[in-house]
């Protein structure tokens, strides 16, 4: 099993910035690539930004490229989510998660095999 905590979150007003952690324990072995997803309310689940699990590789979605930054220290076992320029609409709850299976950076959540309870980002207009 791996479990994954989020931390990092908060308000924030429009235009500033925020750092998410996401830190893995258990069989983190058995990580492969991480990803970040975000919920707001009454919306699905959507895809954030992923990372390989070397780091080589990465995969945003449109609403993150340019202002979202993903990386990950392996020492720690951490991924982290830089957000820059923030905006109303990223307002949610943003969920880490793992995979488990190798050779892929996939923006596809039914992919991801370990979740964690996510944090709250609030952004203020």
């Amino acid at each position: 099993q791996v479990q994954l905590v989020e931390s990092g979150g908060g308000l924030v007003q429009a235009g500033g910035s925020l750092r998410l952690s996401c830190a893995a324990s258990g069989r983190t072995f058995s990580i492969f690539a991480m990803g970040w997803f975000r919920q707001a309310p009454g919306k699905e689940r959507e895809f954030v930004a992923a990372i390989s699990r070397t780091g080589g590789d990465t995969n945003y979605a449109d609403a993150a490229k340019g202002r979202f930054t993903i990386s990950r220290d392996n020492a720690k076992n951490t991924v982290y989510l830089q957000m820059n320029s923030l905006k109303a609409e990223g307002t949610a709850v943003y969920y880490c998660a793992a995979d488990t299976v190798p050779m892929r950076v996939t923006t596809r959540r039914g992919a991801y095999d370990y979740w964690g309870q996510g944090t709250q980002v609030t952004v203020s207009s």
